[in-house]
């Protein structure tokens, strides 16, 4: 049994806990709620439990399917066992069908089914409202090196492949997910969590929202969207 130490780092949606074995952290989902970085705030009735459980699920998914991540294993409802990275200051968009930010951006409506999957860099920064970046802004910063962007892109879309088809046989449309990478022993880990906080979910054919955007946009039945993606996922 691992010993849960001293708190590391307090997140929106996340607390890291130190054990005794160094290269080895807990995370604790909490059920705070926050949208349009972090300007509204909120409580989800155990919103925590479900992204831990589904996150657990999907990251032995990931596993399986050759992206490397940083879990190693479910510790409680609330809380996983994960490798401690060095997080790169960014976050991946991988986005299947036009809706939030890309939707405003460039001013089209939500919905429409991409050609190919859009991949984005935004630089990890709530006070900047996680800006988009290109790879020339990276490497000028020296926040990641050639390579390690390479296996980025390569590894994200991996996890699109894998979750769009997983997803599909569960009803579900995967509208566009954010993904965060660290370094762990020289490697590049797949890390954060993977959850209807992170992604968005539409079922098929009805298009109801199954994920963050019905507190974001006060849809209402927040706390049924998140137990019926965990019944998705397990079932």
């Amino acid at each position: 049994m691992l010993k849960v130490g001293e708190k590391l780092y307090e997140g929106k949606a996340k607390i890291l806990y130190a054990t005794e074995d160094p290269a080895l952290v807990i995370q604790y989902f909490k059920d705070d709620a926050t949208a349009f970085n972090a300007q509204k705030r909120g409580t989800i009735m155990d919103k925590g439990v479900c992204n831990n459980k589904i996150s657990s699920a999907l990251f032995q998914v990931m596993e399986q399917a050759g992206v490397p991540t940083h879990f190693v294993k479910q510790l409680s409802d609330r809380e996983m066992l994960v490798k401690r990275l060095e997080i790169i200051p960014l976050e991946v968009t991988m986005r299947n069908i036009t809706a939030g930010g890309m939707s405003r951006m460039l001013g089209i409506e939500e919905g429409i089914v991409l050609k190919q999957p859009v991949f984005e860099w935004h630089y990890k920064s709530d006070p900047l409202g996680d800006p988009l970046m290109n790879d020339d802004h990276i490497l000028a910063l020296q926040l990641a090196t050639t390579q390690e962007l390479e296996t980025i892109r390569r590894l994200s879309s991996k996890v699109n492949d894998t979750l769009k088809t997983y997803f599909a046989t569960r009803g579900i449309d995967l509208v566009d997910f954010k993904l965060e990478f660290g370094r762990y022993r020289g490697h590049i880990l797949l890390g954060d969590e993977i959850s209807p906080d992170t992604c968005r979910f539409w079922e098929q054919g009805t298009k109801k929202k199954l994920d963050k955007d019905r507190f974001r946009r006060d849809l209402g039945d927040v706390e049924a969207a998140y137990q019926e993606m965990l019944r998705r996922v397990l079932g």
